[in-house]
Formats: structure tokens, C-alpha cells, sequence
């Protein structure tokens, strides 16, 4: 039944979707084509759309899990950093979230005498502008969704958006009653209590963000003991599924990348290397093996070329010389928004840094790990377990570095945006700038230095376009979309990528 709906509300959302700028009338929504009932479903199969197509398949390479592969080249531009405004990377998402999804959660918000109605989709709602903050800093909020009455939008700081939408959800759910869900919903069931532990979650998310971004840090590191202390938080994961491996109900980066195009995407050599190094089961899970060696091998980032200079041949660097990614995982993979895994390292972090509690900090931890082979259907073992075990005698910089990476790697193949956000708020794993003598080596078959790379360290890419001063410099944000620019005179410049989002001050 699910996967019917799923099917009748897809259809639904590319309705309410196509060809629509942010600008159309705001009532759009309520209209004898598309029902209120599934008005809610439709904005979170568009949610899902974005945060799981264009939007996951771009942090994908952010986050050093992906690469170009070396006899393909639709994403070039992205571990290289090779694009501008012009490339437009986002005005798909951005036009479909805000022209879309953000207006029907509106319409509920607004319209419905359901009060838990009206809170599912401000929840919801709170997550996609999370998730825009995320990429772009400012964002338009205070003035956006007005239609014809404010087709220019001011673009608000992002930490404004943050509170904005915290008090939204606090306001939210002091008006909630008894009321059981009208609206159909593909992502609990109508379960107000899931609703409520995400909710919790997000502001658990945000909270470390704020505190990151120097912003009332003590309110907030007050904020998330008591959160922590509470654990009111939801069960499982957060995310949209569903899917079937069948002509339109497939995982959308699948439909468009296994199915549209010919395979972009190889292994990323900071996560190869990783998983190698701490002998992790999961490396099978999403990865294959080069097929000339039998081996997992991972690309230099931003070094498909350089390699293939390297090498001397092109034919010594083609896709059978490195590890693939395994498309089959992702056709019926659900579209993840917080998973169980990361909500655990969230906590892990409170418990270590503002709860003064190892033990507790520990705990959540391996709670994390385990969430996430859980989620994957594969098992630990001791050899694995001793390679990540817990520190209790080290440093709060060693915890978080392994807090960091287990966390980095639970998130491939799962919520990617959250790896790039999270990688940049606390610097873990941390960039490694190497030489062109180190690359080559590297390239060659060799080792990184010891004393400069850990495995699981990311990589300044070889590659780079942001070249001044030196080539050092690693992606912080994304440019502002052209559709913003087309149809919101507001929009302000676009910073370089190198100029990190508000909460970034690593």
C-alpha cells in the first residue's frame, strides 16, 4: 500500500513541482488537482527528490566519498572544485524545496485546524531549511514564501534562520493536542511521538551547531545537556523509504545515476584506505573491488588526471584499476535524514565535551557503530573492534578524531549532507595537505607519509581550482542558486567556496 502511494504521490510532486519558481501563487498548493490528504506526502516525496538525488550525490564528493571515475566525466567539476555560479549545481534542489515542498508545508501550516497536522510539517519543514543554511549560509527565510506579495525576499543570516525555525517547532508543539495525523505520512505512519524525537534531534543538531558558531554558546551548551539528559529522541532512523526497484519508485541518486547515466562514481582513496586500515566489514558494503587487482583500491581526490600523468598511460588508470561504487545498494535505499548511528555520536559528544562523562561518552559511541552495521546487515568482529576501541586514557582531541571518522564513515551511503556538515563544524576527519612528490608517490602504489597522513585523514585535492595563494583551499559552502539570482533581485553576491558557512570556525 505504501509503495502505491508512493507512486500516486511522486506523480503528485512532479506536478507540483515542474516548471514553478518560488514566485507562483502561494495557494497553488490547495487546488482541485491535488487533495490536502496527500498534500503532506507530496512534499516529503519532494524532500526526498532533493536530499537524495542532486543534494547527496554533491556532498558525496564534498565529503571525499566519491570520485570521478577515470573513463567517465559527468562530475569533474565537483572533486576538483572546478565550477562557479554559472555551473548552477543547486538551482534544481533550491527551486524544487522552496517552489515545492516549502510551500505545501506553508499550506498545512497555515490552513490545517490539525494541530498534529500542522507540527509534522513544521518539523519538516525546519529540516530543509536546515539543510539549505547548511549549504549556502544566508538564506531567505523571515520574508521568503510570500508569492506575488514579496517577489524579492531578503536573505537572512543563517544562525537567524536556526532560531527561526527552533522557535517554530517549540511553538509548534506547545499547541499540540491529542489530535492523530489527517495527513498521510511516508515517513512515520502518522506516529506524533517519532515526529517529536526528530524534532528533538534536529534541535540537538542545531544546538552543537549554534554553539560551534560562537552564538549564545552557554544557552545552548545548556540546551543539549538537558536534551541528552532527557533522551526523548526518536527510534531507528529518520528517513523516507519505500522504494522499489521498479521504473519510477526507484532511490532517486539511483534513477539518476545507475539508470540515467553510465557510472560516475568510484571510491574516494581517505575512505579506502580507512576502512582498510581498521579492517571495518562494512568496506563490501557500497565498495567493490578493482577488478585488475582484486583489491580495494581508492582515487586520489581530485586526482583522476594527475594519476593518469603519473602513470604514463592512460590504459594504467582506467576504471578496472580502482574501486567502484556498488549502485545496487542504492535502487531501494531509503533517503536518509538523521540517522540512528549519528544521533548516538551527537550524544557521544555532548556526554564527552559538556557532560564530563566518559563512561557515558563511550557508550553512545559504540551504540553508534552498532546502529549503523545494523542498519547495513553486517556484523562486527574482534580484529575490527580492536582497531576503533575507545581511548579511556586519551585525549578529548584523540576521542573526537575517532568519534569523527566512525561517525564519517556511518554516514556514506546514508545521509552524505550531514557528513560535509558535520567533517566541517568539528574538523574531523581533518584535511592533509600533501605535496606533488607525496601524490606521486602515492599514485605510484606507495604509501602516504606516516608522519604527515593517518588513514581516514581527507585530502586537499590534488587537483584543485581554487588555486590562490597556493592550492590548499577545501569547499565550505556552495554558490547561491541562478534561479535565485534570475528571480530575486535580493540575492547577494556569491562568497568564494572556500568561505565557511556561519557555524564553520574550524
Amino acid at each position: 500500500m505504501k509503495k502505491i502511494l508512493l507512486y500516486s504521490v511522486l506523480v503528485a510532486g512532479m506536478l507540483s513541482s515542474c516548471d514553478l519558481d518560488i514566485n507562483d501563487d502561494p495557494d497553488y498548493p490547495m487546488n482541485d488537482q491535488v487533495t490536502a490528504d496527500l498534500i503532506f506526502p507530496a512534499a516529503q516525496t519532494l524532500v526526498a527528490s532533493h536530499v537524495g538525488g542532486e543534494i547527496f550525490n554533491n556532498a558525496g564528493f564534498f565529503a571525499q566519498y566519491f570520485e570521478q571515475r577515470p573513463e567517465s566525466q559527468q562530475y569533474d567539476a565537483l572533486p576538483t572544485y572546478a565550477f562557479t555560479e554559472a555551473s548552477d549545481i543547486m538551482s534544481y534542489s533550491y527551486s524544487g524545496l522552496m517552489a515545492g515542498a516549502q510551500k505545501d508545508l506553508k499550506d498545512i501550516i497555515d490552513k490545517s485546524e490539525n494541530s498534529a497536522d500542522r507540527y509534522a510539517a513544521t518539523v519538516l519543514r525546519a529540516y530543509v531549511f536546515q539543510v539549505m543554511v547548511d549549504n549556502f549560509d544566508q538564506f531567505p527565510y523571515t520574508e521568503a514564501l510570500q508569492g506575488a506579495d514579496n517577489q524579492n525576499p531578503k536573505w537572512d543570516k543563517g544562525e537567524d534562520v536556526y532560531k527561526g525555525v527552533l522557535a517554530e517547532m517549540d511553538k509548534a508543539e506547545q499547541e499540540l493536542n491529542d489530535a492523530t495525523m489527517d495527513s498521510e505520512d511516508l515517513m512515520f505512519d502518522g506516529d506524533v511521538s517519532q515526529w517529536k524525537g526528530f524534532a528533538n534531534a534536529l534541535r540537538l543538531r542545531m544546538y552543537l551547531r549554534l554553539i560551534s558558531g560562537g552564538v549564545d554558546a552557554a544557552s545552548y551548551e545548556a540546551k543539549v545537556k538537558e536534551l541528552v539528559e532527557n533522551n526523548s529522541f526518536f527510534t531507528g532512523d529518520v528517513c523516507f523509504s519505500g522504494f522499489a526497484d521498479e521504473s519510477n519508485k526507484r532511490n532517486p541518486w539511483y534513477e539518476t545515476n545507475a539508470m540515467g547515466l553510465t557510472g560516475n562514481h568510484c571510491a574516494a582513496y581517505p575512505l579506502v584506505e580507512y576502512l582498510k586500515a581498521t579492517d571495518d566489514p562494512r568496506i563490501a558494503y557500497g565498495l567493490s573491488k578493482a577488478t585488475a587487482t582484486n583489491s580495494y583500491v581508492g582515487q586520489l581526490p581530485g586526482g583522476k588526471m594527475n594519476t593518469r600523468t603519473v602513470k604514463g598511460n592512460s590504459n594504467l588508470w582506467m576504471n578496472k584499476h580502482v574501486s567502484g561504487i556498488d549502485y545496487t545498494k542504492a535502487a531501494t535505499m531509503p533517503v536518509y535524514y538523521f540517522t540512528q548511528s549519528e544521533l548516538q555520536f551527537l550524544i557521544a559528544e555532548v556526554y564527552l565535551k559538556y557532560l564530563n562523562n566518559d563512561e557515558q561518552a563511550e557508550a553512545a559511541y559504540e551504540k553508534g557503530i552498532d546502529a549503523d552495521f545494523a542498519s547495513r546487515g553486517v556484523s562486527r568482529d574482534a580484529t575490527f573492534d580492536s582497531k576503533i576501541a575507545w581511548p579511556t586514557g586519551g585525549s578529548l582531541d584523540e576521542k573526537m578524531e575517532l568519534i569523527g571518522k566512525q561517525k564519517w564513515v556511518a554516514l556514506f551511503y546514508r545521509d552524505h549532507m550531514e557528513a560535509w556538515s558535520e567533517l566541517r563544524r568539528t574538523d574531523y576527519p581533518k584535511y592533509v595537505t600533501l605535496t606533488d612528490d607525496e601524490l606521486e608517490a602515492i599514485a605510484k602504489g606507495g604509501d602516504a607519509p606516516a608522519d604527515k597522513y593517518k588513514a581516514g585523514d581527507l585530502i586537499v585535492p590534488w587537483q584543485n581550482d581554487m588555486i590562490n595563494p597556493v592550492g590548499d583551499k577545501v569547499i565550505k559552502r556552495i554558490y547561491y542558486p541562478l534561479s535565485a539570482r534570475k528571480y530575486n533581485s535580493n540575492t547577494p553576491q556569491s562568497p568564494s567556496l572556500d568561505s565557511p558557512v556561519w557555524w564553520d570556525k574550524n
